[in-house]
């Protein structure tokens, strides 16, 4: 009986604590308003959308996009830098108020989050070296593949049922990694968002990869709020428009 009511002492003690610590998690524009600012995660190496330059500041079209919302919405903005892997985690811990980052509405992301509109068009391609005879979907069949971790090329391979029949797939913490194995023939293509891999291509200055003439399929980057947030994504909605 005493564990019994030890172990209930202890699931209230959590429950309670969490419920305070929600409390102070901004889940609607008063509150963001109220407090002066809102916070972007991103990923810092997705060039063009978030990325450093030279200079270590972190610049994209995203982030020009999210300033620009920030001034007419006359907020001030903060700019964090996530691991992509734990975007959910931080989002919904109230580190950050949104995920703004070339981020791929998918299902399954839209069971763990709420998105704005779509803004912009993407599609996950195949990269590979210059000269690679991969040009199509079934072509990657046996082959070693790299994808970034919990990135929309996961559920791209998913929905294409080719996934059991990868030789490997391998997951990166970044694509600037997976594209550099690829450059060096450590593995034999990558599944990347179009956006970012055709920037790639046009920095590449020793010219090592080309892109299959089949992709994916058309998707659609948007922002991502938390599941309670509906106030501040219908305020950034708006804007956005």
């Amino acid at each position: 009986m005493k564990k019994l009511l030890a172990t209930f002492i202890l699931l209230t003690g959590v429950i309670t604590l969490g419920a305070c610590q929600s409390e102070d998690i901004p889940n609607t524009m008063s509150a963001i308003e109220d407090r002066g600012y809102f916070i972007v995660g991103l990923d810092a190496t997705f060039a063009p959308m978030g990325f450093k330059d030279e200079n270590g500041d972190i610049v994209g079209f995203d982030v020009d996009l999210a300033k620009e919302v920030a001034n007419r919405l006359d907020l001030e903005i903060k700019f964090q830098p996530i691991d992509w892997d734990s975007k959910v985690l931080e989002l919904n811990a109230g580190n950050i108020d949104m995920i703004w980052n070339g981020l791929t509405i998918t299902d399954s992301r839209l069971e763990e989050m709420s998105f704005s509109d779509p803004y912009l068009a993407n599609s996950q391609i195949i990269m590979v070296q210059k000269g690679s005879s991969i040009d199509t979907i079934n072509d990657l069949v046996g082959k070693s593949v790299g994808i970034q971790l919990s990135s929309a090329a996961q559920d791209a391979i998913d929905n294409s049922g080719i996934a059991d029949d990868l030789g490997d797939l391998i997951k990166y913490d970044d694509y600037n990694q997976a594209l550099l194995e690829l450059k060096n023939g450590l593995i034999d293509a990558v599944i990347v968002d179009e956006i970012l891999g055709r920037y790639m291509i046009s920095q590449d200055e020793d010219d090592s990869y080309q892109v299959a003439s089949e992709d994916f399929g058309e998707e659609k980057y948007g922002i991502g709020f938390r599941l309670e947030a509906t106030d501040i994504r219908d305020a950034f909605n708006t804007t956005l428009a």
